[in-house]
């Protein structure tokens, strides 16, 4: 049937060819076309507000997850109140144990200096830690490397410490 409607229009087109719509139909296609106009203009305006409100949540976003926070833990104890006090007696054992290298090792300042140059750099980074703290986004994460750290220190002054005691022993034997 389709077929026979596409013959008829091909062979009686220069019959519908000389017809012109009348003009109340070209006021109507301009109407329409009238009425299109602010659809575009609506949706330029969705599309725009779309894009606004985008940038907007991302930068709220940005602000409140990723910027890094001025007003977070300044210290171990904001962040673990237990970790602290672990914190706190590692660094006096830490200092009891330099003191014991360094009564050790004062005849001995070459050997001083070589143990010394490992635990500055341990405490450089310590330090370096101690100043992420407040901006850090995961600030266990970074008390968990200041401990690190500390027990890092403690295990490098007990091997020292031994070293220590071998060489003076050594020398006193020397000595007999």
């Amino acid at each position: 049937m389709k077929n026979n409607i596409e013959s008829f229009v091909k062979q009686n087109r220069k019959q519908f060819d000389v017809f012109e719509p009348s003009e109340r139909v070209w006021k109507n296609i301009e109407a329409g076309l009238d009425r299109q106009q602010p659809k575009k203009s609506l949706r330029l305006y969705m599309w725009s507000s779309a894009a606004a409100s985008i940038v907007v949540l991302s930068g709220i976003f940005w602000l409140l997850a990723v910027k890094p926070r001025k007003g977070g833990p300044t210290d171990i104890a904001d962040v673990n109140p237990a970790i602290a006090q672990r914190e706190v007696r590692f660094a006096g054992i830490i200092e009891e144990k330099r003191d014991s290298l360094q009564a050790l090792t004062e005849h001995q300042p070459e050997l001083l200096k070589k143990f010394s140059t490992d635990l500055q750099k341990l405490d450089a980074d310590y330090e370096k830690l101690k100043k992420e703290l407040p901006g850090s986004p995961n600030p266990g994460l970074v008390v968990r490397a200041m401990v690190r750290n500390r027990e890092i220190q403690l295990g490098i002054l007990n091997q020292q410490l031994l070293i220590a005691n071998q060489v003076n022993g050594t020398k006193k034997e020397n000595r007999l």
